[in-house]
């Protein structure tokens, strides 16, 4: 790899032991990669986040063949690269088995848009894409059909895919899916949930665009 590559697989290695702690993977079940260029850069399979190194990172062409690395690519490999194929947005991808997600995932229940950040960052509901196996290009299509232009979806008795911009953007989107997941969860048991409006969800998705610190004007 040469220093850029480099540079994005130390960080897919510092997001994806972070992310292990938060509870977000289950042991080496789950994945990241990255866009760099007209390559991704992706997990190995099976390695446990904890021991994972830049060294261990693969680059693959957006077809799927191998270009640099020693180790095995993620068995969701045609997972990523059908959500890059589609999505030119998108520069990073996380694929999580965080409990509350998966749970809703299990029950193929969709999580509706119920706080602020959710209609914020998410822009609504996240949707459940059909089930196929793990790994298959039937679970990679069906993802990217139930997906469509949002940032998340929910993979049928598996797990949750999440994208965005760059790593730091698609961590953001599975961490509030999983904990929107939770407050779903937990809604149903103080009385039921009641959802944002569409025009809510649009009206705090507006104001969201200028939210953050910007430069003052006549302030130096």
């Amino acid at each position: 790899m040469d220093g850029r590559q480099w540079e994005y697989a130390a960080r897919l290695a510092g997001f994806g032991r972070r992310l292990a702690a938060e509870g977000l993977f289950f042991a080496c079940w789950g994945n990241l990669s990255v866009r760099v260029g007209d390559s991704v850069l992706i997990t190995p399979s099976g390695m446990d986040y904890d021991s994972l190194r830049p060294s261990d990172m693969v680059s693959i062409s957006l077809s799927g063949r191998i270009l640099a690395g020693r180790r095995r690519p993620s068995t969701e490999m045609a997972l990523h690269l059908a959500v890059y194929r589609a999505r030119a947005d998108a520069g990073a991808v996380i694929h999580t088995h965080s409990e509350a997600a998966t749970a809703l995932a299990a029950a193929r229940v969709p999580c509706p848009p119920l706080s602020e950040e959710m209609a914020q960052v998410l822009g609504g509901g996240v949707p459940v894409a059909a089930y196929a196996p793990p790994g298959s290009i039937e679970l990679a299509a069906n993802a990217v059909a139930a997906l469509g232009p949002g940032p998340a979806v929910l993979l049928a008795n598996h797990g949750v895919m999440g994208t965005g911009a760059d790593l730091s953007g698609a961590a953001l989107v599975v961490r509030l899916v999983e904990r929107s997941a939770r407050i779903h969860l937990l809604a149903l048991r103080a009385g039921g949930p009641r959802e944002l409006s569409p025009a809510e969800v649009d009206e705090l998705r507006a104001r969201y665009k200028g939210y953050g610190q910007k430069p003052l004007d006549g302030v130096e």
